[in-house]
């Protein structure tokens, strides 16, 4: 049960210059230090271009529906792994979303088949769970009520071996320690959500 929206809507707005964690994103940690920027075009032709505003429906108020994500193939990646992480949240560091290991180098989409709207995965595909904020599988956008924009980084990361010794519920911490030197590049898609208080 969350905050009366009166309480929630005061509170965002009092915290409303509380964002901008992008110092602790996944992408900003020791594994990342030769890639600064994003070398792989991810795009979802489903929400549109890099910094769109999500609809309802892959939201928390909605469906909790995952973007469709798409980037091309890479010889070199032998695993993607997958992060969703909101910098904009007041706290000291982003919130994950959603963490994904050990999709196969040959996958070049992930998406709404692949976690459906209650938050389960398909586990024919094989892929391995992180620990999310929640708990759960994947936990759309519901930022605080009168807090302003909040934008979603869905990160996809190529490795050049596979992350092992990480089994479902790896903490992102533990994935920063395990990827550290295996990283081929990466590629972002941005989607941003705002719940005005009026």
């Amino acid at each position: 049960m969350g905050l009366p929206p009166f309480i929630e809507g005061c509170l965002g707005t009092l915290l409303s210059s509380q964002k901008g964690r992008d110092a602790k994103l996944l992408t900003n940690t020791a594994p990342f230090s030769s890639f600064p920027e994003p070398t792989i075009p991810v795009t979802s032709p489903d929400c549109g271009p890099s910094g769109s505003a999500l609809a309802i429906e892959y939201t928390q108020l909605g469906t909790n529906r995952f973007p469709l994500l798409k980037w091309p193939a890479d010889p070199e990646v032998k695993e993607w792994l997958i992060i969703v992480e909101d910098p904009d949240a007041p706290l000291p560091s982003p919130i994950v979303h959603g963490l994904y290991l050990a999709i196969p180098g040959s996958v070049t989409e992930f998406g709404g088949e692949n976690v459906d709207a209650n938050g389960d995965v398909k586990v024919a595909k094989g892929y391995r769970i992180g620990k999310n904020r929640r708990g759960t599988v994947y936990a759309g956008p519901r930022p605080v009520l009168g807090h302003g924009v909040h934008r979603y980084m869905f990160d996809v990361v190529g490795l050049r071996e596979p992350s092992v010794g990480l089994g479902d519920e790896a903490t992102k911490e533990e994935v920063e320690k395990a990827i550290d030197g295996k990283v081929v590049g990466w590629g972002r898609w941005m989607g941003t959500f705002e719940r005005r208080w009026e």
